[in-house]
């Protein structure tokens, strides 16, 4: 054989094996094979979005709600870390079962796996990154995701890792490189950020089933979960070790950081695969979670099946548009928006509850990782658009954690209640799906709830009651707190109308006109008040202090003043006229962005002006001008949002992604549309961004939203049709949405001034829910 010819069938067959390689299911992981009239909505999603800056999102595996969340880990600490990976490290320590998808806090990082080709020496200590000795670099060129689907090319431990999920288990398959140690760790020590395992079990059942526990302390102050790993091939040996002490060859070890190492025989071509149950009540349960969910050993199968189950679900709502970039946006928007809450009841309905006791969901799955601060703004109201079979169960969650802990979620995680965040915001929740027709949960019960929380003795509630607002000086963060209970007390209010209990709805409006207690007129701003009745000192709107004692929660008096969303229309009477309340509003966005304070909140972030679209409370801000006459403004700024500050990039989404809320708002402000009021039933209008967007409603049932002469220059709306009628009116209920049909947007390139300007166009305020 010539030279020539030699190199050129050399670089045939190079070519070839590296496409077989790093083409393990093709169909899935290749989205940049896939044209642009082929591909599925499933396609566009790019889970590396918001693994950058301050997104705190997670690449790995995990279904619709799933109770497993199957991803690298860096096991570096810090900020950016809370989800365990950020796309600036190229170290992975392992692949742990559980992650947060965007929050504040680090947590979780349950049961971590990790594929090894050398002895670990576990008398060693492990007290920072670079003593895990099982770590391996690697490179992002050789790392995939989609969908349900991870694959990573460990360099150092010269492994391809490929990662799957069902509903409650997690499926790994490893291809070693060579005939060196085939072998894998499980370090129950590993943890991340606040979390700290107290008491952990490793137990050899059999020669390929693993079974144990890792009890742990941390922002979940008692978390518990059970693990069940099936093995496809026999361990060959083992080495099992607590903390640094050395065990060997035995079948069980226990203690506060066990560990082991499994060997198993390299001669063996096949790749060695892993299928991971959990479970917060038992071993047997995590078996049976596992074995209902991965019935075999077709890795390929489950990463279909899980592709499958993403499509159904991004196919609730179909957007038409000659931009893939956007299309990209959207529906990793989705993605994020339906990764939690997460599913917690085991197959037979069993969980630990609230209270450290074994419970069961009668007739009703049983979820936890509540990030209600930030969902109830946004991702709740879409949840009832796109999410019937699953309302009644978040909410039937939030009375079962009422049963086992006294008052209503707050932030609950592994069914413990972290208290994190201000307001009692279960409380829109509840209301909101209630008055939109969802009867699946006791409505008196769920009232008694909402009282129950309404009047506790904490989280400032005892001064609410006591002096009508929060003075500043007896508890931190009054303002927001002030602000948020009065909105929720409003919706109690609306409750209590319902069930007809009238001096109770008097007691709660009165509360839910609180806010106005706090409102200074020479500033224009929400303010601490003292117990005296005296302002705090030294007042400056851009200040912002992260301190349990700030008057503001995660921002400013720019940022939070605005939280009147049950009653615009009073708080525009504050200012005393449209016209200062719409020069007020114009200032926020075009103030220059200094935020003043030695320690400034790192959550104040996609600035604009001092709106700070990067922390949820300034997303409903931004559609306020239509309930003032000014709906164009309301259609520019939102515009400049969704154009600005969400990309297609790793750091696309612009703040902490808070389980949702973040996706929540880009998904319904794409639509054209937002609940300002989370819970009175109106969507109010923004612009539009699709040529047509079909959202798939309950009983077969479908709403057409089409965007006529839609550009990145037409972005304003011209006039509204429903079903061919004009809808002279800034917003949509929730009834309209439910009955389908057409909604139809004129677009154009300058603002429509005569459209939306007068007050029966305004959206309405402190009036009942308007979903009736």
């Amino acid at each position: 054989m010539n030279s020539k010819l030699q190199k050129l069938t050399t670089l045939i067959l190079t070519c070839i094996t590296t496409w077989c390689f790093w083409s393990c299911t093709p169909t899935v992981t290749e989205k940049e094979s896939t044209t642009n009239t082929n591909k599925e909505a499933v396609d566009y999603v790019d889970p590396f979005i918001g693994t950058s800056a301050h997104g705190h999102t997670f690449p790995g595996p995990t279904l619709p709600f799933g109770m497993v969340q199957l991803s690298p880990d860096n096991g570096t600490q810090g900020w950016d870390w809370c989800s365990g990976y950020h796309i600036t490290d190229n170290t992975i320590v392992g692949f742990s079962h559980l992650h947060l998808s965007g929050t504040g806090i680090g947590d979780l990082a349950d049961i971590l796996v990790m594929p090894v080709n050398r002895e670990i020496d576990f008398t060693k200590p492990t007290k920072e990154r670079d003593d895990y000795q099982y770590k391996s670099s690697f490179s992002h060129d050789k790392e995939k995701a989609s969908p349900g689907y991870y694959q990573v090319y460990l360099d150092d431990n010269k492994v391809n890792a490929e990662l799957t999920a069902s509903l409650r288990s997690g499926m790994h398959r490893y291809i070693f490189d060579d005939d060196k140690q085939h072998s894998f760790v499980l370090d129950l020590s590993f943890a991340i950020n606040w979390d700290k395992p107290v008491d952990t079990q490793i137990k050899i059942v059999n020669d390929s089933l693993i079974t144990g526990y890792r009890f742990s302390k941390g922002w979940a102050e008692d978390q518990k979960t059970y693990f069940a790993v099936k093995l496809s091939q026999p361990i060959a040996s083992k080495v099992l070790a607590s903390d640094t002490e050395v065990l060997g060859d035995v079948a069980e070890v226990t203690g506060e950081k066990a560990k082991a190492q499994f060997f198993f025989d390299p001669a063996t071509k096949e790749p060695l695969m892993l299928k991971v149950g959990i479970s917060s009540v038992s071993s047997e349960g995590a078996i049976a979670n596992m074995d209902n969910d991965i019935s075999n050993w077709d890795f390929d199968g489950v990463v279909t099946t899980a592709r499958e189950t993403w499509q159904k679900e991004l196919s609730k709502i179909k957007v038409t548009s000659n931009d893939d970039e956007k299309k990209t946006i959207f529906y990793t928007a989705m993605y994020h928006s339906f990764i939690a809450p997460s599913l917690y009841s085991d197959l037979d309905g069993q969980y630990k509850g609230a209270d450290g006791k074994i419970h069961k969901a009668d007739n009703f799955n049983y979820y936890s990782t509540f990030s209600i601060w930030d969902t109830f703004r946004g991702n709740n109201p879409l949840f009832t658009l796109t999410q019937p079979d699953k309302v009644n169960d978040f909410v039937n969650t939030m009375l079962a954690h009422y049963d086992e802990y006294g008052l209503l979620p707050v932030w609950s995680l592994q069914a413990n209640e972290t208290n994190c965040m201000t307001g009692y915001h279960a409380v829109p929740v509840i209301a909101d799906a209630y008055f939109k027709g969802y009867k699946g949960f006791d409505a008196k019960k769920a009232y008694e709830a909402m009282k129950t929380s309404s009047m506790q003795n904490i989280r400032g509630v005892e001064f609410l009651k006591k002096y009508g607002y929060i003075p500043a000086d007896l508890e931190g963060q009054s303002v927001t707190k002030n602000l948020e209970y009065a909105y929720d007390d409003w919706c109690i209010a609306q409750m209590a109308k319902e069930l007809g209990t009238e001096e109770e709805y008097q007691y709660y409006m009165k509360r839910a006109n609180g806010y106005k207690e706090l409102f200074d007129k020479e500033t224009g701003f929400m303010r601490g008040k003292k117990e005296n009745g005296e302002w705090t000192p030294n007042f400056d709107p851009k200040f912002s202090s992260h301190d349990e004692m700030a008057d503001y929660t995660e921002g400013n008096a720019w940022q939070h003043s605005w939280f009147v969303p049950q009653d615009v229309e009073g708080l525009k009477q504050l200012f005393g006229s449209d016209e200062r309340f719409l020069s007020h509003l114009d200032s926020l966005f075009s103030e220059n962005s200094d935020i003043l304070g030695d320690n400034k909140s790192p959550d104040i972030s996609g600035l604009i002006g001092q709106y700070a679209h990067g922390n949820e409370p300034s997303h409903h801000i931004a559609y306020m001008y239509n309930y003032a006459g000014k709906p164009w403004k309301s259609q520019a700024q939102v515009r400049q949002i969704m154009d600005s500050l969400y990309t297609v990039e790793p750091d696309g989404i612009c703040g902490n992604e808070d389980c949702g809320q973040m996706s929540a708002w880009y998904v319904l402000s794409a639509m054209g549309f937002y609940p300002v009021n989370p819970a009175d039933g109106n969507f109010v209008f923004g612009s539009p961004l699709f040529d047509e967007a079909v959202l798939q409603l309950a009983e077969g049932k479908s709403l057409t939203i089409k965007a006529n002469n839609v550009s990145d220059d037409n972005i304003y709306i011209q006039n509204v049709t429903l079903n061919g009628k004009p809808l002279e009116r800034t917003y949509i209920t929730y009834k309209e949405i439910q009955g389908g049909g057409e909604l139809v947007y004129e677009m154009g390139s300058q603002p429509n001034t005569n459209w939306g300007t007068t007050p029966s166009a305004y959206p309405p305020s402190m009036t009942p829910l308007a979903v009736k």
